[in-house]
């Protein structure tokens, strides 16, 4: 169910200086399955889908791309026509991924890459003994936040669901699910990538298999005000952030108002007030020179 353009968050795409240590974290820890193995790129996904997750083999890490699924054709003919009406550069008249019907991709605002298509091929989910349900959202920190949320809203048709301070954070939607973009004002970097759950006996089962392997979580587990999800977080071999979450807000009045938070609430945990200081540090910045 949508009410814009875009239906649904579709896969991130992440290259790698060590695709055997991501594709061993996200099948080991996180629970996706691989789905196909072609040149460089490795795809994964929870749901029943191609790829929800890609990492492409490289000398760094960094973030490839960010694909959303149009609605329907029609839709990916307006965003194409909306890119075009920004002066954005596109990089590929056709899609660029595997397991793609019809598409196309673009730089975007920061040196952002998005690939923009329609429906994912189909791939059935095999027995897993544990596993997210699906790709949820992601969060990443512009330089110059407001003009980002500008850009989602005006040419992604993304609506704003909550606001915190004063241009220091906005949480976008494109289907009932609370967020699939979270902007925090920063350094230009991708902080995480967010895996929907169903219980958050599945949080603590992802601390126990962190810490079998001498790892930690970062954060959580905790509940978040601004979307009401409960976290937790690790960090993945290519340095980006991982979140496993449950309980996210579904918001089915597509009018509803933004709710609005001042800089002083503590909209990040409703269980306390901390925060660890160094968990925004963590992230990878995009690979420029996409174009």
């Amino acid at each position: 169910m949508s009410w814009g353009l875009i239906r649904e968050m579709g896969h991130v795409s992440i290259q790698t200086t060590d695709v055997d240590a991501a594709v061993s974290d996200a099948t080991g820890l996180l629970g996706l399955r691989v789905t196909e193995v072609a040149g460089r790129e490795t795809y994964l996904a929870a749901s029943a889908v191609h790829h929800e997750l890609v990492y492409v083999e490289s000398d760094t890490n960094g973030i490839h791309s960010l694909g959303l699924v149009a609605r329907d054709g029609d839709a990916l003919r307006e965003i194409r026509r909306r890119v075009e009406a920004e002066n954005l550069p596109i990089i590929s008249e056709k899609p660029v991924s595997a397991g793609v019907q019809d598409g196309f991709s673009f730089v975007g605002p920061e040196d952002w890459v998005f690939d923009i298509y329609t429906d994912l091929q189909a791939n059935e989910v095999g027995a897993l003994s544990f596993g997210p349900d699906r790709y949820g959202h992601i969060n990443f920190h512009p330089r110059n936040v407001r003009a980002m949320m500008e850009f989602l809203a005006r040419v992604l048709d993304f609506r704003l669901s909550d606001v915190i301070g004063d241009d220091y954070a906005y949480f976008m939607r494109c289907n009932p699910d609370h967020h699939g973009i979270a902007l925090i004002q920063g350094k230009g970097t991708f902080h995480h990538h967010a895996w929907q759950t169903q219980s958050i006996a599945d949080l603590g089962k992802l601390g126990d298999r962190l810490n079998r392997v001498g790892r930690e979580l970062i954060w959580g587990p905790v509940r978040h005000g601004a979307g009401h999800n409960i976290a937790a977080y690790y960090v993945e071999s290519s340095g980006a952030v991982v979140e496993l979450y449950t309980d996210l807000e579904q918001i089915y009045d597509d009018a509803r108002p933004p709710v609005k938070w001042g800089a002083q609430d503590n909209w990040w945990n409703m269980w306390g007030s901390y925060r660890p200081e160094e968990f925004r540090s963590f992230g990878i910045p995009p690979v420029s020179g996409r174009r």
